[in-house]
């Protein structure tokens, strides 16, 4: 099976275990019968808005086996990293909801929403209804010296309307505002990856993902395992032409394929299907079902470019034969 050898699944929320409202379909059976295996689940966001216990008790609507400490979100790394940089105590500018405040708060830190109150840093996250005036506020602070986080860079967030702006997009205002940069704690980047592994306890992880440029590109940076699942953002042509920190260990519809064996890819075949890398193009040969001629295609796009990356029309006229 795909998840022998793993001890724990880190896996990410919208796109792999729900979309919206609703859950991927499959996706709770798949993790019900993981957890029952013996395998840990932890569910990685880096959505910074809800406390784990609000996002628990979502998954469990859902059907998905979780509670508080399955959940590890970016509010929680932000508040880590500011707590390894400032005094124990000190004031921490919000912006953000209460997710972020409580994260900040468990970490010995005193949530506050002024710049008035001489914060030692701002840590900013994703809120509905986030306001110009804390906002502002945040801006003030940094211009006073304070250090500057962001749970995370998304520029984007799914949503059951479609892609809606995330925090890296909010992040520009204060960014633009006082031409400070900061530093980032969720995916792609190191500390959420540190603090899943700290709460988990996890040896040997297989990061679970739909976004090449957050999910797969933290598990590069991890130096760990990863399975790219095609229920949310990422697309064929996405992994086809990805580069080598965007390129994961596995590749599936979805999280079914935990429990089944995953076929050999080697050379360019698997399961009926041959690619071949000609003339600086993608040849795709063969039959069957259309994900396993992904996996070849990829195999032999990926030996063919090594750390570069393929053109779109390169590898187009390939992917229609998958349909």
């Amino acid at each position: 099976m795909l998840i022998d050898g793993y001890d724990t699944l880190l896996l990410d929320l919208d796109g792999v275990v729900y979309l919206g409202s609703h859950a991927v379909p499959g996706a709770p059976e798949a993790l019900a019968e993981a957890r029952a295996g013996g395998v840990r689940l932890a569910y990685v966001t880096n959505n910074a808005s809800r406390t784990p216990a609000a996002t628990a008790a979502h998954l469990r609507e859902l059907g998905v086996p979780a509670v508080a400490d399955d959940v590890v979100t970016s509010a929680q790394a932000a508040a880590r990293l500011v707590s390894e940089r400032v005094p124990a105590g000190s004031n921490v500018l919000v912006v953000g909801g209460s997710g972020l405040r409580m994260a900040v708060r468990d970490r010995g830190l005193r949530p506050v929403t002024t710049a008035m109150d001489a914060p030692a840093a701002v840590v900013q996250g994703i809120a509905p209804g986030l306001s110009y005036g804390l906002l502002a506020e945040g801006a003030l602070a940094v211009r006073q010296g304070a250090l500057f986080v962001a749970s995370n860079g998304d520029s984007t967030m799914p949503t059951g309307r479609g892609e809606l702006p995330g925090n890296g997009a909010m992040v520009r205002v204060i960014a633009a505002a006082t031409g400070v940069e900061p530093v980032y704690a969720g995916k792609p980047d190191p500390p959420l990856h540190r603090e899943s592994m700290i709460r988990t306890g996890a040896e040997r992880p297989l990061v679970v993902g739909d976004r090449l440029d957050t999910d797969i590109e933290g598990a590069t940076n991890a130096g760990v395992d990863s399975l790219l699942v095609l229920t949310g953002v990422a697309t064929p042509l996405d992994l086809l032409t990805a580069g080598p920190e965007h390129r994961p260990t596995y590749v599936a519809e979805g999280l079914g394929a935990l429990s089944r064996p995953y076929p050999e890819v080697r050379d360019g075949v698997c399961e009926g299907w041959r690619a071949r890398w000609r003339d600086g193009a993608l040849r795709l040969e063969g039959d069957g079902s259309p994900i396993d001629g992904l996996r070849a295609a990829c195999d032999a796009v990926w030996a063919a470019v090594g750390e570069g990356r393929a053109e779109e029309d390169a590898v187009k006229h390939a992917l229609d034969r998958l349909g």
